[in-house]
């Protein structure tokens, strides 16, 4: 008897679920209304030209992605909805090649299948509107996304960041130990330092705490204050009231050798280029007395994801006295744009490297491309991700962000940096020994590397694969590799192998 009463129990559920279903319906006036916004933006701004009826035809395919049995075809003059082969609905297509009427057809369409397809009813609008921009990006491009609203809601509140203090901690045996303090968040205008302890927070002990609940206990709303109890590496304990903010996550980590000041820059943030240039100031134009300026500088951009494009055309923008620093093209106006560096070189011409891997992309390969296109810097590691495609974005009337690419990035020199990335003149990627036979004829005055680098730096867009990966196998992309920060030394330590592998003047980018 129990288990009758559990399956009229379950019986009942299911059914409840399926009328509450039903009754919710598809929200056509919402998903026409966001797929108007979504092509009224997209049209003007893709980098290669498309209509409204091609973008609507690529999305409809979404019907047929979440119910193979559901087809749609543009044929005739109509939209024609099939299951199992056959026509179950068709509508005129719109007389006239607007965002509005091709929104409001595809709406149309999607609410026929929805009468049709328990699989477009389980998805929910929100899924069904996710796999029309599933099936519209397919067609162009792998950067241009739709998220939907909850994630959307999530990824605004990642990229404007959570308030806190400005520091990092780690847990060390008993101690919670700060690792990592932003000189301009509120711990590092307090005086906190690395290798300071924590010892409370809000007047309770985390003796015990992991150090990410640690972190969790010192961020908090913007403004709100948190009270922590610090122990110097003196041994005093200090009480500070912090008031917490959004502080930009550190991107510059600086680390002096001998008469070679390293930076890695792990990624352009708001404040990276500020970060850098106070490193870059203390470094070379405060020093006085018997304290020398650093003979070389090493950039080590591995792993870097790249940013903010802005930061890196800044960065770039502090080390080159003249010339391009990057070019971006699209079919929008307001996407074609041309930075120049314009500050003058902060460090006085010393000797720059900078070492990439694999994993160089985006903005750190603008600025790779930058240094090395205009003979400033030496690249050294492997070929990097070549990302260079930049993308848009606008909020949907569903909450939902669309992301569209709507430029490529070209290098000073012309070739475009997506597909490519950067070749760098000395290649780790290709074994030790491959590294030492190319630092040796470096040392004779020859770049081993210069034949591949001149057809890298010839390609132009849109560039075809088997060319793109013809140019890539001069140095394969990579992990980092041990000899990487070795080279770089050795090429500081070797003046004359350091200007045979920079790259030499050649005319940049012809002025737009």
């Amino acid at each position: 008897m129990r288990w009758l009463v559990l399956v009229l129990l379950a019986l009942a559920t299911q059914g409840w679920a399926q009328e509450r279903m039903e009754r919710t319906g598809f929200n056509a006036p919402l998903a026409s209304s966001v797929f108007a916004a979504a092509l009224t933006f997209m049209v003007p701004r893709t980098i290669e030209a498309v209509t409204p009826p091609q973008l609507v035809a690529w999305g409809l395919h979404g019907t047929t992605a979440l119910d193979p049995a559901l087809v749609v075809q543009v044929r005739g003059g109509a939209l024609v909805l099939e299951l199992g082969g056959k026509a179950q609905y068709q509508r005129a297509a719109p007389a006239a090649a607007t965002a509005e009427a091709w929104a409001a057809a595809a709406a149309d369409v999607f609410a026929a299948a929805w009468e049709m397809s328990t699989a477009l009813q389980q998805a929910g609008t929100e899924g069904v509107i996710a796999s029309f921009f599933d099936e519209v990006f397919n067609h162009l491009d792998p950067y241009s996304r739709y998220i939907p609203p909850v994630a959307a809601d999530a990824d605004r509140a990642r990229r404007s960041g959570e308030a806190g203090v400005g520091l990092t901690v780690v847990r060390r045996g008993g101690a919670v130990v700060v690792s990592n303090v932003n000189a301009d968040g509120p711990a590092g205008e307090a005086g906190v330092a690395v290798g300071d302890r924590i010892i409370m927070v809000d007047g309770a002990s985390i003796r015990t705490e992991p150090a990410a609940t640690v972190m969790g206990m010192l961020s908090g709303s913007d403004g709100s204050v948190v009270v922590v109890a610090v122990r110097g590496r003196d041994g005093r304990t200090r009480t500070l009231q912090l008031e917490r903010a959004v502080v930009p996550p550190e991107t510059v980590f600086p680390q002096s050798a001998g008469d070679v000041l390293t930076i890695r820059i792990g990624g352009f943030s708001a404040d990276t280029a500020q970060r850098l240039a106070r490193e870059l100031d203390k470094a070379f134009q405060r020093r006085r007395g018997a304290a020398r300026s650093p003979r070389g500088l090493v950039l080590d951009l591995r792993g870097n994801r790249g940013g903010l494009l802005r930061q890196a055309v800044a960065v770039a923008d502090l080390l080159l006295d003249a010339g391009v620093i990057a070019v971006t093209e699209g079919r929008n106006p307001d996407a074609s744009r041309r930075w120049d560096a314009t500050g003058g070189d902060v460090t006085n011409g010393v000797p720059v490297v900078v070492v990439v891997d694999g994993r160089t992309a985006s903005a750190a390969e603008v600025l790779a491309a930058a240094l090395a296109d205009g003979s400033r810097a030496v690249v050294v590691g492997s070929s990097t991700l070549g990302k260079g495609l930049v993308q848009t974005v606008v909020t949907l009337p569903d909450g939902g962000e669309l992301f569209v690419t709507w430029s490529r990035v070209l290098a000073p020199r012309g070739w475009p940096i997506q597909g490519l990335g950067v070749l760098p003149q000395v290649c780790s990627s290709l074994g030790q020994d491959g590294m030492q036979q190319q630092l040796a004829s470096l040392q004779q005055g020859t770049l081993r590397l210069q034949a591949a680098l001149e057809r890298h730096r010839a390609t132009r867009a849109p560039a075809l694969a088997a060319d793109i990966l013809e140019r890539r196998t001069a140095c394969p992309a990579s992990e980092p590799r041990e000899g990487d920060m070795q080279a770089a030394r050795w090429l500081l330590d070797h003046p004359a192998a350091y200007d045979a592998a920079r790259l030499k003047a050649a005319h940049p980018i012809a002025d737009r």
